[in-house]
C-alpha cells in the first residue's frame, strides 16, 4: 500500500468545452488534456510536485459540465468540479493546495478563488475505512 498522501487532481482527459460533442480538428487534444498538460505544467514550474499529483483518467462522466476534475486524497472527501477550462489551472493548484492542508478536505467557497466558487458538481465522502481516527478530527 502507497503512503504518497498528496492530493490528486483527477482530471478528464477526453472532456469538451460544455459537453460539446463536435468532432475536434485531426491532431487537436481535447480540452480535458489541454486542461490536464496545462496544471501539470504549472506544478511544475511551480516545483509543487512533492505537494500534488496529477492523475489523467478517461471519462468521467461529467460531459454536461465541461471539464471535469475530482479532487481527491485518502480519508478526505472528493470534490468533483466541472465548467473548467486551461486558464484555471493555477487556481486549481491553489484550491488542491488548501484541500490537502484541510483535514477532511473541506474548503468553504470563500477558501477558493473566484473562478471556482460555482464550479464544485458533486461531494463524495471518504471511504469510511479511511478516516482519521475520531481524536485526529477534533
Amino acid at each position: 500500500m502507497s503512503s504518497d498522501n498528496r492530493p490528486i487532481l483527477n482530471i478528464c482527459s477526453t472532456c469538451n468545452h460544455l459537453g460539446q460533442a463536435t468532432e475536434q480538428a485531426p491532431g487537436e487534444p481535447a480540452a480535458g488534456a489541454m486542461l490536464c498538460d496545462a496544471v501539470s505544467k504549472k506544478i511544475s514550474d511551480r516545483d509543487l510536485d512533492a505537494a500534488l499529483r496529477v492523475n489523467p483518467v478517461v471519462c468521467m462522466a461529467n460531459c454536461e459540465q465541461g471539464c471535469s476534475v475530482a479532487l481527491s486524497a485518502a480519508g478526505k472527501w472528493t470534490y468533483l468540479a466541472g465548467y473548467l477550462t486551461p486558464d484555471l489551472a493555477d487556481d486549481l493548484i491553489d484550491y488542491a493546495l488548501v484541500y490537502g492542508s484541510s483535514k477532511t478536505g473541506v474548503v468553504m467557497p470563500s477558501k477558493r478563488a473566484e473562478s471556482l466558487r460555482n464550479v464544485i458538481v458533486a461531494r463524495v465522502p471518504a471511504h469510511p475505512d479511511q478516516l482519521p481516527e475520531k481524536a485526529e478530527l477534533a
